[in-house]
């Protein structure tokens, strides 16, 4: 047997790749035509091929319970049928997230400088002052090139009609770009054939990109800085990239025990041959971890005295502590003002409806409303602690609503949408699953957006909870220039 795409059917959602009438969508053409002619043996052959390679590879990632707890190493989960966004489209995708996050940067800038935009009545006080990411520690400081979400990472979504929204943005530690690389290294592995008679626009000069960004933040002129690379360590769910992305920089991978401030107030790496200076340190350490004389004076896995350090300009912290204020989904609501106030442009890229809990009207709609809206807490990620109303019980409902009027500030609420699909294999079928997309946006001297980014995929029929840690995939995202039929 082979695919038949005339009956398959998203029913309700937009597919990326299929049309209702079982053709293909722009720049489909080929692929559709090339998995068309694969038998269900085929398809399960290149399956399991792209599975012993992730496992070869070594590519894991680690899942823990809402507690922190668990610790369970397993594969990347990864799909074999490409997600495809014709590159004419990519280009408007590509404008909106420059001019977000350039408008992010100016926004988490102000608030650690005059916060204009509170005194000029467009971003409420007393959201700021609720914070649990804002740094009093970082009040003053001005970090080179003015950037401080050097890093990120915002995830978009499609709704039934096709349009494409912001769903939240990542400022604080971004993950996800390790695996958005090795699925693309595995696709070409499993499919060369595909890249060669396809116009998919690369994405491996990334690695490059992101060491010339961090140099680019060096307090010594230099063609080549001393960067680091710092890990909370092994356990931490995300330590493959922390490790992927150090090796395909040439950087040196460190904890915080492998650096210490000198009495110049300098950063330096213990070497076998000596201290040696650090430039630039891109850290995965959060905030409230990275210097125990600032912030936790428990914290092991930070440096002492590393934001005095920062602070005089003597190293660069990609993103900068404190990036994390913008990092709210409180704060997300305000993103397409922020856009109007400090760049005076219109937002290319629309946010999804957001209500805000902590104002009374709002409040009201959504406790109204609980059964259809998707409600979130403010600062927590990876698909914890939300809830999906149309999937939830009256009893989850319920619990909902006291949590929101416990503390309506912590919770935004927004309707459920239909999120769009592309074709999945399986249990040897080849099914609709809900998808959402990271792209990583760097910006340093200037800006560079990942041409696609990290596909995530709800593998679970009809769930709309993408996150590997609640049982989602992932696909290889293709741009594909117009000329791929």
């Amino acid at each position: 047997m082979t695919i038949s795409w005339e009956n398959y059917s998203s029913t309700d959602s937009f597919d990326e790749l299929i049309t209702p009438g079982g053709r293909a969508r722009p720049g489909s053409g080929k692929i559709v035509q090339y998995m068309r002619r694969l038998s269900d043996e085929d398809l399960r052959e290149r399956r399991d091929a792209a599975e012993l390679a992730m496992r070869v590879m070594g590519i894991t990632f680690t899942v823990y319970n809402e507690e922190g707890e668990g610790g369970i190493d397993r594969v990347w989960p990864f799909d074999i049928i490409p997600r495809i966004i014709p590159a004419r489209e990519w280009s408007q995708t590509d404008a909106g997230l420059k001019q977000r996050v350039q408008a992010l940067n100016m926004f988490i800038g102000d608030l650690y400088g005059k916060q204009q935009i509170i005194k000029d009545g467009i971003f409420p006080k007393e959201v700021l002052a609720q914070s649990v990411n804002f740094r009093e520690q970082c009040m003053g400081i001005k970090p080179i090139h003015g950037v401080w979400a050097h890093i990120c990472g915002s995830d978009l979504v499609r709704d039934d009609k096709g349009t494409m929204y912001v769903l939240e943005d990542n400022l604080r530690v971004p993950s996800g770009v390790s695996y958005m690389l090795e699925n693309r290294l595995v696709m070409k592995r499993v499919f060369p054939e595909l890249f060669e008679d396809c116009s998919i626009l690369p994405i491996d000069g990334y690695s490059t990109r992101l060491f010339d960004m961090l140099a680019s933040l060096s307090p010594r002129p230099a063609d080549f800085p001393t960067i680091v690379v710092l890990t909370p360590g092994i356990y931490n769910s995300a330590y493959f990239e922390h490790s992927y992305l150090a090796q395909q920089m040439g950087v040196e991978l460190v904890s915080g025990s492998d650096l210490f401030v000198g009495e110049d107030d300098c950063v330096y790496m213990r070497t076998i041959n000596g201290r040696e200076r650090v430039d630039v340190i891109y850290r995965r350490v959060d905030d409230l971890f990275m210097d125990p004389e600032v912030f936790n004076p428990d914290s092991k896995l930070g440096v002492p005295g590393i934001m005095r350090a920062w602070s005089k300009g003597n190293v660069a912290i990609a993103n900068a502590p404190g990036a994390g204020v913008a990092d709210d989904k409180v704060v997300y609501a305000y993103v397409p003002e922020m856009i109007r106030y400090y760049l005076d442009q219109d937002p290319i890229l629309p946010n999804v409806p957001t209500y805000l809990c902590m104002d009374d009207k709002q409040r009201e709609y959504v406790i109204s409303n609980i059964e259809n809206m998707v409600v979130k807490p403010a600062n927590e990620s990876g698909g914890y602690g939300m809830m999906v109303g149309p999937a939830a019980t009256k009893k989850t409902h319920k619990e909902f609503v006291g949590l929101i009027k416990k503390d309506p500030r912590n919770y935004i609420a927004q309707p459920t949408l239909s999120l769009s699909t592309v074709p999945t294999f399986c249990d040897g079928n080849v099914e609709p699953r809900h998808v959402d997309l990271r792209p990583f946006i760097l910006s340093g001297e200037g800006q560079h957006v990942t041409r696609g980014g990290l596909t995530r995929v709800a593998l679970k029929k009809g769930s709309l909870v993408v996150n590997s840690s609640q049982g989602g995939g992932s696909k290889d995202t293709w741009i594909v220039e117009s000329g791929g039929k």
